[in-house]
């Protein structure tokens, strides 16, 4: 119990960092940024701004202990939040070796919510 516990948190909180760092220049609608959603992507500048502010409503919800469907949902919105930016960086650039990062974003997202569903069932 306490080992799954542990193994959740350290999970949970490099994977939130990640995503809440990645977030920040995204909320700011720094130059960098759009520079490469909206022009190297093709995304419109309007929604630069909303994904940052999803990705930290959704990284508050995964650290908040309670509140088991929004949760849910928010494991769900950055795995689409992942599965997309993945999506876009292959269709405009093509499968590159700097690609294959972002597996390990996803082992973090899945190894995260494993981790949650195990520590739930010892609580049970």
């Amino acid at each position: 119990m306490k080992k799954i516990n542990l193994l959740y948190w350290i999970v949970t909180g490099l994977f939130a960092a990640f995503m809440i760092f990645s977030s920040i220049s995204n909320v700011t609608s720094s130059p960098e940024a759009v520079q490469f959603i909206s022009d190297h992507l093709g995304y419109p500048k309007y929604i630069i701004p909303f994904l940052g502010i999803a990705k930290i409503l959704g990284c508050i919800a995964i650290l908040i202990p309670s509140f088991r469907r929004i949760k849910e949902w928010a494991y769900a919105g950055l795995f689409f939040d992942l599965a997309g930016a993945a999506g876009s960086i292959i269709a405009v650039e093509g499968l590159k070796p700097q690609s294959l990062l972002m597996l390990v974003f996803f082992g973090f997202l899945f190894a995260s919510y494993f981790l949650w569903h195990k520590k739930l069932e010892t609580q049970a």
